[in-house]
């Protein structure tokens, strides 16, 4: 069975594999993990125990001197989170951690490889390491897909009159990290507004969870948003547990 505590640990990974790609790295401060996000110029915090002005504030400095635009604290429900507040700190989205059996979530559905001349039964969602549309943080992000090949797929779907990116989606099976064996997860979906409801989010979660499942996954994770509840609890995903997260916005000049 799937734990809230393994998902934290997936995000965790998940964003070390994003800061690696894209020239950042993790460190820690009082026992806490931080992951610098060059590309979207955000430092977070992941799932400390507890948490205190006094372990935040020299992280919180070295986010200045990094330039940091951001940071964000991921919480379990149950942390305090009230030294935060005195840092000015302001309560931000909420994950909603869901899980489903690898099987459930793929489906019958075909991947279609970058390169194939059509998707036949495969739907619209093809997997592609190369998307020249991508600028800034999205295509330095997509720089993981190609830095880890065999632990993190990228797939997107586009438009058939147009040819133009109307959704993506990654998938990511991290090996090596203790307590994850047999764990994925999906990241970043996304379906422009204009494009949703025409089951294009279900070709890129299942042809995503295909190549997750091919390299050993068993079960995939996911933190949804409040929105995205419906969505993956009709596509196999239970829900675990909510967690929480804070945010502080620097200008560049901020001292903590």
């Amino acid at each position: 069975m799937v734990t809230i505590a393994q998902c934290q640990r997936l995000e965790t990974a998940w964003s070390a594999a994003l800061a690696t790609a894209t020239g950042g790295r993790t460190f820690s401060t009082h026992g806490n993990t931080w992951v610098w996000l060059p590309a979207r110029r955000e430092l977070g915090l992941m799932f400390p125990s507890a948490v205190s002005a006094a372990a935040v504030r020299p992280a919180l400095a070295e986010g200045v001197r990094l330039g940091a635009a951001s940071v964000r604290v991921w919480l379990n429900g149950a942390v305090d989170a009230v030294e935060l507040r005195d840092l000015r700190f302001e309560p931000s989205w909420q994950p909603w951690w869901m899980a489903a059996p690898v099987s459930a979530v793929a489906g019958d559905t075909g991947v279609a490889q970058e390169g194939d001349d059509d998707g036949g039964d495969a739907g619209p969602a093809r997997l592609t390491d190369e998307v020249p549309d991508y600028t800034g943080p999205l295509a330095q992000e997509l720089r993981v897909v190609r830095s880890q090949p065999r632990q993190a797929w990228h797939a997107v779907s586009r438009s058939a009159d147009t040819g133009n990116i109307t959704g993506a989606a990654y998938s990511f099976y991290p090996s090596g990290v203790a307590g994850l064996r047999g764990l994925g997860g999906i990241q970043h979906l996304e379906v422009l507004p204009d494009h949703q409801r025409q089951g294009l989010a279900t070709s890129l979660v299942a042809t995503t969870a295909r190549r997750a499942a091919a390299a050993g996954a068993r079960d995939l994770a996911v933190n949804a948003t409040p929105q995205g509840y419906q969505f993956f609890s009709r596509r196999g995903f239970t829900l675990l547990g909510r967690g929480k997260t804070f945010s502080l916005q620097l200008d560049g000049s901020a001292r903590p």
